[in-house]
């Protein structure tokens, strides 16, 4: 019976020390696991590959820039004035991911035949972020302004020029983003500008659209 008790014992005892070993090096691991230095260290970690595989896209960025391409009159424009190269200046302010304010001031002169075509804007639009691949951003814009359209035309067998004046008007637009660095961005971007109608005391209403296609650059700041 004695011997029995002692071979037992002989293999009881390895064992209950290999359980106990394990548990005490279980405790320890799910302690250092578990700690706040751990857990701190695991959140910087996911935070820094999350940095890493998200490109900046500069949210709550001020951009300044400059937009140069072709301005192509429409409509009652293309009578008085020629298409000819242009230049705008912008302004964008990254809200959020998917949203920047786009403000776009122009102006230009488009002469034909003795004849011309003033056109003045400041409007202002949201650009949606359509999506992202790496660094280049689609996007589509669309928005309201204030258009100043002039014209110098023949009226009633005279060449007569249009009172100044401001009307209301709407513009609608695409194009595309490719973030350089964390300060310089180029982009592609057309948009079409239709200015509501405006009356004359003399001669017809001053009436039309044109179209925009600009290669721009833009400078980001805090």
């Amino acid at each position: 019976m004695n011997l029995k008790i002692l071979n037992s014992m002989k293999i009881m005892v390895p064992v209950v020390l290999l359980i106990t070993g394990t548990s005490v090096f279980a405790k320890d691991t799910i302690q250092k696991l578990t700690s706040k230095e751990k857990a701190e260290k695991v959140k910087d970690e996911v935070k820094t590959v999350a940095t890493e595989q998200r490109i900046p896209s500069g949210v709550r960025k001020h951009s300044v820039g400059i937009g140069i391409g072709q301005t192509f009159v429409a409509g009652d424009f293309q009578d008085t004035g020629e298409d000819q190269i242009t230049w705008d200046l912008l302004y964008n302010y990254s809200a959020s991911y998917s949203f920047d304010l786009l403000i776009d001031f122009h102006h230009s002169k488009h002469n034909f035949n003795n004849q011309y075509t003033q056109l003045t804007s400041l409007n202002l639009g949201i650009k949606s972020k359509l999506y992202q691949i790496d660094a280049f951003s689609p996007f589509a814009v669309g928005g309201f302004g204030f258009y100043a359209p002039r014209v110098k035309r023949e009226v009633n067998g005279q060449l007569l020029e249009s009172d100044t004046k401001v009307a209301f008007g709407y513009h609608l637009g695409v194009g595309g983003d490719l973030r350089l660095n964390e300060n310089v961005t180029i982009g592609l971007l057309g948009q079409y500008h239709n200015p509501f109608d405006v009356k004359q005391e003399v001669g017809p209403e001053v009436e039309g659209r044109y179209y925009k296609l600009l290669i721009t650059a833009f400078y980001s700041f805090q």
